[in-house]
């Protein structure tokens, strides 16, 4: 079953995170989400799925961005972070929980999705390569495959352009990928 997150999910949605993601990643995952849902806005949505004694065991993320198109600044939204328990991994989960949150973003008019993740899993779900669209990825970091959106019914094709994440994604430094080959001086 999918359902709203609600405030006492807190901790379930970070160990969710911390056992998908590793302990590390985890960690900084679930301060994301902490960050992402204290500045939660009217269009944030935030769902987890459940199992039947109402046991977290999934949980996706779907907020406010701003898409820097010709016209004029449109807000989409970016699907991050998106994890499921690993022993709930391959039952559709992740995929329910996808697809629920795009159904809310389509009722609230939002025009287009974005996400960083793996290609063969999220082109199963309906999203393409950002450029194909005419959209430019917010970091350099990002690799051009990874970047990924689905448009929505609210699209329109002047809406291209650089996507722009909220200030939590750069606070936490969670955009793209870090080149760790040389250590810090």
């Amino acid at each position: 079953m999918i359902r709203d997150a609600r405030p006492d999910d807190v901790r379930a949605i970070a160990q969710v995170h911390a056992q998908a993601f590793g302990a590390s990643h985890g960690r900084v995952v679930a301060a994301l989400v902490e960050a992402l849902h204290r500045r939660a806005a009217e269009d944030t949505v935030s769902l987890v799925a459940v199992a039947d004694d109402d046991h977290v065991i999934g949980h996706v993320m779907l907020t406010p961005a701003l898409l820097d198109a010709p016209r004029r600044l449109v807000t989409i939204s970016v699907l991050s972070p998106l994890a499921v328990l690993p022993e709930r991994q391959g039952q559709g989960v992740g995929r329910a929980l996808v697809e629920d949150g795009v159904a809310r973003l389509v009722q609230c008019g939002v025009p287009l999705v974005v996400l960083e993740g793996d290609p063969a899993y999220y082109r199963k779900l309906g999203f393409v390569a950002g450029h194909d669209v005419g959209l430019r990825r917010p970091s350099l970091r990002i690799p051009p495959q990874a970047f990924q959106c689905q448009k929505l019914p609210a699209w329109q094709d002047w809406m291209t352009g650089t996507v722009v994440y909220a200030e939590p994604f750069w606070t936490l430094d969670v955009v793209g990928l870090r080149d760790t080959s040389e250590p810090d001086s």
